[in-house]
């Protein structure tokens, strides 16, 4: 769909000597730079007790991007006061619609 290439984009400007890969059975992946960025796969996470137990509020406070895929499986637990929703959508093989929203608190 192109989740992590939006990532190597944001990568390649904030932490430019890094390797981006997917998350996926990781669940966050490191990325440390000008500004450090945590790179997560909540796909499989669906309870506040599945969040917590992932270590995710301590990165919180940390000052670093979070890129977050399948954010809407935790939006219910971290509030929208900081949050800059990335959508892509799928138009063909090879176009994407990319919309960029951000959130209201």
């Amino acid at each position: 769909m192109g989740k992590t290439n939006f990532v190597r984009g944001l990568a390649s400007v904030l932490c430019p000597d890094v390797r981006v890969t997917s998350p996926t059975f990781a669940l966050v992946n490191e990325y440390t730079g000008n500004l450090n960025i945590y790179h997560f796969d909540m796909y499989r996470i669906n309870t506040f007790d599945d969040l917590y137990s992932t270590g995710f509020f301590d990165y919180l406070d940390s000052g670093a991007v979070l890129v977050i895929e399948w954010s809407e499986n935790i939006i219910d637990f971290i509030g929208d006061e900081e949050i800059i929703t990335v959508d892509i959508k799928r138009l063909g093989d090879n176009e994407r619609e990319i919309s960029v929203e951000r959130g209201e608190g």
